[in-house]
């Protein structure tokens, strides 16, 4: 049983949680990628403030290419336009909740927010409610 567990995401899981603490311990700041990202790109930002996104983002981007490259390689048979569409729903909805599943699932649930679990509660429902349904129509 053992030798099946894949380690990768157990070793990705430690380090996102090390990685939120210490953003949360040095910068006072709360480890929600979809805030740092628009942040980034939509609010004008002091270059200390940009700095430590950037380099979170990087960061990120860089560990996870190091962890997984074959999750940043173009798949086949998925529409371009079906992607973007997807991206900016998802990017919609993270303003709509306040939030994405690194800020909710990581940092709010560690801290026990009542909103922050049930957001991870909806967001997770709500992916297992699409695959199921794509996959039934893919089938």
């Amino acid at each position: 049983m053992l030798e099946a567990f894949p380690i990768q995401p157990l070793i990705g899981g430690i380090l996102i949680g090390i990685s939120a603490a210490l953003l949360l311990a040095f910068n006072g700041r709360i480890a929600g990628i979809s805030g740092i990202l628009y942040n980034l790109l939509f609010n004008p930002l002091s270059s200390s403030e940009s700095g430590w996104r950037i380099a979170f983002l990087l960061g990120l981007l860089g560990g996870g290419y190091l962890m997984l490259p074959a999750a940043f390689e173009l798949r086949n048979g998925y529409s371009p336009i079906l992607l973007v569409v997807s991206g900016l729903a998802v990017g919609i909805g993270t303003r709509i909740g306040n939030g994405c599943t690194s800020g909710h699932g990581v940092c709010g649930i560690g801290s026990m927010a009542g909103r922050s679990i049930a957001a991870t509660v909806t967001f997770v429902a709500t992916g297992i409610i699409t695959v199921t349904v794509l996959r039934s129509f893919m089938a």
